[in-house]
Formats: C-alpha cells, structure tokens, sequence
C-alpha cells in the first residue's frame, strides 16, 4: 500500500547546523500521527521541508506515491496538503470570511476570468469550525486566541487537503478552547482527514493520535504508539528531561 506522505532521509543543513539528520517516517491515509520533541528539536523545521517552505539538503518527500520534494508550496498544496503555523499568519487587511476565501480561489488565471468563489462554502467552513456568524466580517485583529486558531484550520481546509499538518494548534488557548479545537480535529478524523501534529500539551495530544515519533537534535529518537514513545528512556532522557 501506498503510504499517503513518506518522508525518507530528511537532511536540512544551515551553514555548519544539521537541523535535521536522516529522519524518515509514514503517514497513512486516515492516520494521525504525534510529532513531539524539545524547543529546537527539528520538527517546525520537517514541516517547513515537508511544505517546500524550507528546501531539504536532501532526503525525499512524497505525497500519494508522487514525489513533492522539488515542487514549490502552492503546487504542494494543490496536490493535497496543507498546514497551520504555531503563530497565526491571517491575512490583517481582509476580514475572516477573506481570508477563508484565499483558500477558495481558482488556482489559474482562466478559473480567475470565468469561474466563481463559492461564497456558501467560506461561511460553511467558518460555521464548521466554530466560528460566530456576528464575526465573520471582523478583522483578525478583534479575534480571541482561540478563533484565530479556529481561523487557521478553516483557512487550511479550504484548500481541500489530503493531509493536514497542525503545529502547536493548542498554543496560547485556555482549557475550554482546546476542548473545543480537540473536538474539531476528532469530527475531521471521524470524516477520514490525516493528521501530522506537533504540539508540547501531551494530555491534549494523546487521545487524538493513532501514533508518536519523538525527535531531539534532529533526529528520531523513537516511534510507536503514544504511551511507547513517552515510556522510551532516550524520550524521557531527552524530552522530559529525566
């Protein structure tokens, strides 16, 4: 079976720094896999490489069999995959529902001419998230933390994504905004989404992944099941620092 995103080797190197050294996972359709590890252990860095944000030294990334390892990130997302960033990047001068609607827009010019945005669809998605209808014209700027997170997955999910790469999601939000963002990740894994996460809240990471890989250094320390990889002595070592 083809893996859905199949990271091979993954080498990113700035200058003297190796950033990321050989690290090599799959992602499975339907699949929600943990990325955890330190502050500066690598792992925005593989999102980047994985996004074409950041161009890899070396190594392959494929998505659905097709290798994206040299395509530019508008293509990459054309072809399926999409990410939210652990600080928010809405676009200030447009409202949400604008904002939503960047993800709506025909990729070529011909579309631009004669095709049209489905304004339903941007509310839709808006709505879907949890959004309130009374701010759906505001500026990102009049958002609490919680709904300008909420904003980033409607924006990712306009894009009509295979797979979805969610970093740090939880950042920033109170116990109530992750309940509620925790239970929009699950209903899009109960309608067949696949994840990649990265996030430092462990108890609000584990009941939404099938499975971890622990990074440190750049490099993989350890994979399997959630409860494995926070029992490995290297993770603990490293990450928990015990």
């Amino acid at each position: 079976m083809t893996s859905l995103l199949k990271v091979s080797n993954l080498v990113k190197k700035f200058g003297g720094l190796t950033a990321t050294h050989d690290v090599s996972f799959t992602v499975e359709k339907g699949d929600s896999l943990a990325l955890i590890g330190p502050n500066g252990a690598g792992k925005t860095t593989i999102f980047s490489q994985i996004m074409g944000e950041v161009r890899q030294t070396s190594g392959t990334i494929h998505l659905a069999g097709q290798d994206i390892g040299a395509m530019p990130t508008a293509t990459r997302i054309r072809h399926g995959i999409s990410r939210t960033y652990q600080v928010p990047r809405p676009f200030s001068d447009m409202t949400v529902l604008e904002n939503i609607r960047v993800g709506l827009m025909p990729d070529s010019l011909t579309q631009m001419v004669f095709g049209r945005i489905d304004h339903d669809r941007e509310e839709a998605l808006a709505l879907s998230v949890g959004l309130a209808p009374q701010d759906l014209l505001k500026s990102p700027s009049e958002l609490s933390m919680g709904d300008l997170r909420k904003l980033e997955l409607a924006r990712t999910m306009a894009t009509n994504p295979s797979v979805m790469l969610l970093d740090e999601v939880f950042a920033g939000l109170t116990v109530g905004e992750i309940a509620q963002i925790s239970e929009l990740i699950q209903s899009m894994r109960r309608e067949g989404m696949t994840f990649l996460i990265v996030s430092h809240d462990l108890k609000a990471l584990e009941p939404l992944v099938d499975r971890a890989i622990a990074i440190n250094q750049g490099q993989k320390v350890a994979e399997g099941s959630f409860k494995e990889v926070m029992d490995n002595e290297a993770v603990v070592a490293s990450y928990l620092g015990g």
